[in-house]
């Protein structure tokens, strides 16, 4: 494994780059980092070159400044960054994996950045304007951010896990991260719920230019996560782009599982 950094504007991004072969950008979302994806990574690395990395502003991607709100844009932008760096171009562009926020970063690339891109495997994105009810998650967010700024961020998560109703997930034997990496992801929090929360859990896919475009879309669900709003995302972005969706195994963080998941993600990829 190389472990790499690369300078893009307002931080510097840490990544690590495993095995030989087409690119497959892994994107993590939430507080996790490029640990999160190690075991999967490992998995896959057998015939392709799988990019993992720390989101700016999380874990070892510093930002040059104090915290500040996110965009789904810039962090869209250093994917593509990324992706250029580690020799990705328009004759053989990448695959792209992401899961939660990742996932949306992962359908802004390809919609403002498709020359890098050939597939994009978005696994349950909280797009929640894409919902029906979308309105009651606008509300969540709302109070989440009020709560950040008056009350701190623990009150702010509680006001998150409390509106957003996920259940939890028990990671699979053998794939918990290092005492160190759970550790730096636990010190992401403030970072996430108080600067990636309320613009990640806003924002709207350009479902028009991802419809007409050359990327492959693939929404990805889980099979243990049916009912949660995350899930219900991914069944209405399919429906919304006209094309299939992927049921992968686990809930909305199901990638624990790298035996069951990295051949379904393997499958996904190559049909």
């Amino acid at each position: 494994m190389k472990v790499e950094t690369l300078k893009v504007p307002g931080a510097t991004l840490h990544y690590e780059v495993r095995g030989s072969g087409p690119v497959l950008l892994l994107i993590c979302g939430g507080v996790y980092d490029a640990e999160g994806f190690a075991g999967l990574a490992e998995a896959l690395a057998g015939d392709r070159t799988v990019v993992t990395y720390d989101r700016r502003g999380n874990s070892r991607s510093r930002l040059d400044g104090p915290p500040a709100v996110q965009s789904v844009e810039e962090h869209g932008d250093d994917a593509y960054r990324l992706l250029a760096a580690v020799g990705v171009a328009e004759d053989e562009p990448a695959d792209v994996f992401g899961n939660s926020s990742g996932a949306e970063i992962a359908l802004d690339l390809a919609a403002r950045h498709p020359e890098l891109v050939r597939a994009v495997v978005a696994h349950e994105p909280p797009a929640f304007e894409l919902l029906a009810d979308g309105g009651h998650f606008r509300e969540v967010i709302k109070r989440v951010e009020e709560t950040f700024h008056r009350d701190g961020w623990e009150a702010a998560m509680g006001v998150f896990a409390a509106g957003i109703e996920m259940a939890g997930e028990e990671p699979a034997a053998g794939s918990a991260p290092s005492p160190d990496a759970i550790a730096r992801m636990q010190a992401n929090l403030p970072f996430f719920v108080g600067y990636e929360v309320p613009p990640f859990g806003g924002w709207v896919p350009d479902l028009d230019t991802l419809r007409s475009g050359p990327v492959r879309i693939v929404p990805a669900v889980g099979s243990a996560s049916a009912g949660e709003a995350p899930h219900r995302v991914g069944v209405e972005l399919g429906a919304r782009l006209g094309v299939p969706v992927a049921e992968f195994p686990g809930g909305h963080g199901g990638h624990g599982d790298v035996a069951a998941f990295a051949p379904r993600l393997r499958e996904v990829l190559t049909r």
